[in-house]
């Protein structure tokens, strides 16, 4: 697909943010693996090509590429059979920031919306019961939303067949 943007609907400023559109689609490309993406800019003859094979794992990889990484990242998809699908992967580094990334049918998130919220609460959930059925002691410790985060770098995709959007 060649987009040359039209005079008409834009005006005079038809100048796009190369910087902007590098990010952007190298996200469409971990998000849609296997798909082949080039960035040609033809005014300073400058390309720029995305693909990847490892989809959401290699994207967490690449946020958490000049961190000290704490485990190998991990992946979940399920898929439903209305079309609707959820893929998430995780790992953790040794900072104290979350890095979480929300995405529905391949749109950012900004304030990840209800299944970020979820996702946090059954993380913490499914955390909590692995440690308390491993740990055989009487007292019993149960880590906070705040304990699991910390360090956390996440990808979580939805992708649906008629989203609706409230922000």
């Amino acid at each position: 697909i060649k987009i040359i943007p039209s005079k008409s609907t834009f005006g005079d400023n038809t100048t796009f943010d190369y910087d902007i559109l590098i990010k952007k689609l190298r996200e469409l490309s971990f998000l849609n693996s296997g798909v082949s993406i080039i960035l040609k800019d033809e005014r300073v003859n400058k390309t720029e090509k995305f693909k990847s094979t490892g989809g959401l794992i290699e994207f967490v990889e690449y946020k958490n590429k000049n961190k000290t990484i704490l485990n190998k990242p991990f992946r979940f998809l399920q898929e439903a059979k209305d079309g609707m699908s959820i893929e998430v992967a995780l790992q953790w580094n040794d900072s104290y920031q979350e890095n979480i990334q929300c995405f529905t049918n391949n749109i950012p998130q900004k304030d990840g919306g209800t299944h970020l919220l979820g996702f946090r609460s059954a993380l913490t959930r499914v955390i909590n019961k692995y440690s308390n059925e491993r740990n055989r002691k009487k007292n019993k410790d149960t880590l906070s939303v705040e304990d699991i985060k910390e360090g956390l770098t996440a990808v979580l995709s939805i992708k649906m067949p008629d989203p609706k959007f409230s922000s």
